[in-house]
């Protein structure tokens, strides 16, 4: 059960970062499109870390990096195939390599809530001296 566990966070994390790859690939950035600030959508790669550090055992961190950086290689496969290129494929690697870097980011967001959450319940559950 704790391996299922464990490889659960690195599936989320697979999935949801393949799939806002793609999203963002298929230009669904509304907004930051007409902004003319595409690179904003990066800050959708902050959402599959938190996901799969949220269901992963302890919220780990290391669960959605490996997921992110699996996912990585497929998604920089089905932008190069499916896809016309519009950028090299240094330019599309860096953009995943930050895309990565971002979820990885996520994670750390979200266990600095947690733990900053579970603080502010065990001051409040303990007598002021």
């Amino acid at each position: 059960m704790n391996i299922k566990r464990n490889w659960f966070g690195v599936a989320c994390c697979f999935l949801l970062f393949t799939g806002v790859c793609i999203c963002l690939t298929f230009n669904v950035r509304g907004a930051f499109i007409a902004a003319g600030r595409p690179e904003l959508g990066l800050l959708f790669f902050t959402l599959p870390g938190a996901a799969a550090s949220f269901v992963s055992r302890g919220g780990e961190v290391i669960r959605p990096l490996v997921g992110a950086m699996l996912a990585a290689p497929l998604c920089l496969v089905v932008m190069r195939l499916v896809f016309i290129p519009s950028r090299t494929i240094v330019q599309e690697m860096a953009w995943l390599l930050s895309g990565v870097f971002w979820c990885a980011l996520g994670a750390l967001f979200f266990l600095f809530v947690r733990r900053a959450l579970e603080n502010r319940r065990a001051r409040v559950k303990t007598p002021s001296e």
